[in-house]
Protein backbone atom coordinates (compact mmCIF):
# COMPACT_ATOMS: atom_id res chain seq x y z
CA UNK A 1 0.00 0.00 0.00
CA UNK A 2 2.69 2.31 0.93
CA UNK A 3 4.37 1.50 -2.25
CA UNK A 4 1.11 2.99 -4.19
CA UNK A 5 0.98 5.81 -2.72
CA UNK A 6 4.39 6.83 -3.12
CA UNK A 7 3.73 5.92 -6.84
CA UNK A 8 0.71 7.99 -6.67
CA UNK A 9 2.90 11.11 -5.20
CA UNK A 10 5.78 10.75 -8.02
CA UNK A 11 3.14 10.68 -10.96
CA UNK A 12 1.63 13.56 -8.89
CA UNK A 13 4.45 15.38 -9.02
CA UNK A 14 5.65 14.63 -12.64
CA UNK A 15 2.17 15.51 -14.16
CA UNK A 16 2.42 18.81 -12.01
CA UNK A 17 5.79 19.63 -13.44
CA UNK A 18 4.35 19.36 -17.17
CA UNK A 19 1.65 21.93 -16.78
CA UNK A 20 2.58 25.04 -18.99
CA UNK A 21 4.05 28.19 -17.54
CA UNK A 22 3.17 31.93 -18.24
CA UNK A 23 6.78 32.94 -18.20
CA UNK A 24 5.93 35.77 -20.27
CA UNK A 25 3.45 37.27 -18.63
CA UNK A 26 5.56 39.90 -17.88
CA UNK A 27 6.26 40.81 -21.31
CA UNK A 28 2.66 41.00 -22.73
CA UNK A 29 0.70 41.59 -19.79
CA UNK A 30 -2.88 40.87 -20.79
CA UNK A 31 -1.96 38.21 -23.66
CA UNK A 32 -1.99 34.37 -22.80
CA UNK A 33 1.50 32.75 -23.28
CA UNK A 34 3.37 29.41 -23.36
CA UNK A 35 6.56 28.78 -21.78
CA UNK A 36 9.82 30.30 -23.58
CA UNK A 37 12.98 30.35 -23.02
CA UNK A 38 14.13 34.05 -21.19
CA UNK A 39 16.35 34.39 -24.80
CA UNK A 40 13.16 33.98 -26.93
CA UNK A 41 10.97 35.71 -25.15
CA UNK A 42 13.90 38.49 -25.26
CA UNK A 43 13.81 38.46 -29.08
CA UNK A 44 9.88 38.42 -29.52
CA UNK A 45 9.48 41.58 -26.76
CA UNK A 46 7.05 43.95 -28.15
CA UNK A 47 8.46 46.95 -29.65
CA UNK A 48 5.41 49.11 -28.76
CA UNK A 49 4.32 48.72 -24.90
CA UNK A 50 1.56 50.34 -22.90
CA UNK A 51 -0.44 49.85 -20.12
CA UNK A 52 -3.74 48.17 -19.82
CA UNK A 53 -5.07 51.33 -19.04
CA UNK A 54 -3.35 52.97 -21.90
CA UNK A 55 -4.49 49.83 -24.85
CA UNK A 56 -8.29 50.63 -23.17
CA UNK A 57 -7.82 54.16 -24.17
CA UNK A 58 -6.76 53.61 -27.84
CA UNK A 59 -9.01 50.18 -28.87
CA UNK A 60 -12.19 49.42 -28.92
CA UNK A 61 -13.73 47.23 -26.28
CA UNK A 62 -14.13 44.72 -28.72
CA UNK A 63 -10.24 45.32 -30.26
CA UNK A 64 -8.81 45.39 -26.99
CA UNK A 65 -11.02 41.82 -25.90
CA UNK A 66 -9.61 40.42 -29.49
CA UNK A 67 -6.01 42.13 -29.56
CA UNK A 68 -5.00 41.96 -26.16
CA UNK A 69 -6.98 39.45 -24.60
CA UNK A 70 -6.73 36.63 -27.16
CA UNK A 71 -10.29 36.72 -28.18
CA UNK A 72 -12.00 35.89 -31.25
CA UNK A 73 -14.64 38.08 -32.96
CA UNK A 74 -17.88 36.53 -34.26
CA UNK A 75 -18.09 34.68 -37.65
CA UNK A 76 -19.05 36.80 -40.67
CA UNK A 77 -19.57 39.61 -38.44
CA UNK A 78 -19.13 43.65 -40.30
CA UNK A 79 -15.42 43.75 -40.19
CA UNK A 80 -15.66 40.42 -42.40
CA UNK A 81 -18.01 41.91 -44.69
CA UNK A 82 -15.87 45.09 -44.75
CA UNK A 83 -12.88 43.33 -46.13
CA UNK A 84 -14.80 41.25 -48.64
CA UNK A 85 -14.99 44.96 -50.58
CA UNK A 86 -11.87 46.62 -49.94
CA UNK A 87 -9.88 46.52 -52.93
CA UNK A 88 -5.65 46.82 -53.42
CA UNK A 89 -4.02 47.94 -50.16
CA UNK A 90 -1.92 46.93 -47.11
CA UNK A 91 -3.37 46.28 -44.14
CA UNK A 92 -1.79 47.16 -40.69
CA UNK A 93 -2.13 46.20 -37.33
CA UNK A 94 -5.08 47.71 -35.10
CA UNK A 95 -3.27 47.84 -32.27
CA UNK A 96 -0.37 49.97 -33.67
CA UNK A 97 -0.04 50.22 -37.27
CA UNK A 98 2.57 47.60 -38.52
CA UNK A 99 2.68 46.46 -41.91
CA UNK A 100 1.31 42.95 -41.75
CA UNK A 101 -0.66 41.58 -44.67
CA UNK A 102 -0.68 42.88 -48.70
CA UNK A 103 -3.91 42.60 -50.16
CA UNK A 104 -1.83 40.86 -53.09
CA UNK A 105 -2.41 37.63 -50.54
CA UNK A 106 -5.77 37.85 -49.30
CA UNK A 107 -8.59 35.15 -50.33
CA UNK A 108 -11.82 34.35 -49.46
CA UNK A 109 -11.53 30.75 -47.87
CA UNK A 110 -14.87 31.32 -46.53
CA UNK A 111 -14.61 30.92 -42.94
CA UNK A 112 -16.15 33.85 -42.13
CA UNK A 113 -12.75 35.73 -40.96
CA UNK A 114 -10.08 37.37 -43.17
CA UNK A 115 -7.82 34.98 -44.40
CA UNK A 116 -4.21 35.56 -46.20
CA UNK A 117 -1.65 33.10 -47.53
CA UNK A 118 1.08 34.62 -46.62
CA UNK A 119 2.22 38.12 -44.29
CA UNK A 120 3.63 40.85 -46.57
CA UNK A 121 6.24 42.01 -43.75
CA UNK A 122 7.54 39.05 -42.25
CA UNK A 123 8.99 41.07 -39.40
CA UNK A 124 6.15 42.17 -38.30
CA UNK A 125 4.25 38.80 -37.95
CA UNK A 126 5.01 36.36 -34.96
CA UNK A 127 3.49 33.11 -34.58
CA UNK A 128 4.00 31.03 -31.91
CA UNK A 129 2.26 26.98 -29.91
CA UNK A 130 -1.14 28.37 -29.13
CA UNK A 131 -2.72 25.40 -26.88
CA UNK A 132 -5.17 27.29 -25.09
CA UNK A 133 -8.29 25.44 -25.91
CA UNK A 134 -6.98 21.68 -25.54
CA UNK A 135 -5.65 21.48 -29.00
CA UNK A 136 -2.05 23.19 -30.78
CA UNK A 137 -2.31 25.55 -33.29
CA UNK A 138 -0.12 28.21 -34.34
CA UNK A 139 -0.98 31.61 -32.98
CA UNK A 140 -0.39 34.61 -35.17
CA UNK A 141 0.81 37.95 -33.42
CA UNK A 142 2.06 41.12 -34.12
CA UNK A 143 5.46 41.90 -33.66
CA UNK A 144 5.47 45.13 -32.88
CA UNK A 145 2.87 44.97 -30.15
CA UNK A 146 2.13 41.83 -29.36
CA UNK A 147 -1.28 41.79 -30.25
CA UNK A 148 -3.13 38.68 -30.65
CA UNK A 149 -4.56 38.48 -34.85
CA UNK A 150 -5.69 35.01 -35.25
CA UNK A 151 -4.13 31.54 -35.98
CA UNK A 152 -2.65 30.06 -39.01
CA UNK A 153 -3.80 27.10 -40.40
CA UNK A 154 -1.69 24.84 -42.95
CA UNK A 155 -2.61 22.10 -45.58
CA UNK A 156 -6.17 22.71 -45.76
CA UNK A 157 -5.68 21.94 -49.98
CA UNK A 158 -6.58 25.91 -50.86
CA UNK A 159 -5.23 26.56 -54.05
CA UNK A 160 -2.50 29.60 -52.78
CA UNK A 161 0.87 29.09 -53.40
CA UNK A 162 1.65 28.37 -49.60
CA UNK A 163 -1.04 26.29 -48.71
CA UNK A 164 -1.62 28.21 -45.47
CA UNK A 165 -4.42 30.29 -44.41
CA UNK A 166 -3.77 33.24 -41.90
CA UNK A 167 -7.15 33.32 -40.54
CA UNK A 168 -7.29 36.83 -39.02
CA UNK A 169 -9.52 38.77 -36.72
CA UNK A 170 -10.68 41.85 -38.83
CA UNK A 171 -11.49 43.82 -35.88
CA UNK A 172 -7.35 43.30 -35.06
CA UNK A 173 -6.84 45.24 -38.86
CA UNK A 174 -7.38 47.90 -40.62
CA UNK A 175 -7.36 48.94 -43.92
CA UNK A 176 -5.08 51.16 -45.67
CA UNK A 177 -5.77 51.46 -49.55
CA UNK A 178 -3.68 51.42 -52.04
CA UNK A 179 -3.47 55.03 -54.05
CA UNK A 180 -6.60 55.43 -55.77
CA UNK A 181 -8.65 52.33 -54.71
CA UNK A 182 -10.59 51.12 -51.76
CA UNK A 183 -13.02 49.14 -53.47
CA UNK A 184 -12.81 45.52 -54.89
CA UNK A 185 -12.54 45.73 -58.72
CA UNK A 186 -15.37 44.18 -60.91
Amino acid sequence: MNRMLYLLAVLAGVVAGCQPQNKSASTISTMKSNEQSPAAAAANAPKVVKSDEEWRKTLTPEQYRVLRQAGTERAFGAAYEEFKKQGAGTYVCGGCGAELFSSKEKFDSHCGWPSFYDPANAKNVLTRVDSSLGTVRTEVLCAQCGGHLGHVFKGEGFPTPTDQRYCINGVSLKFVPASGSNAVKP
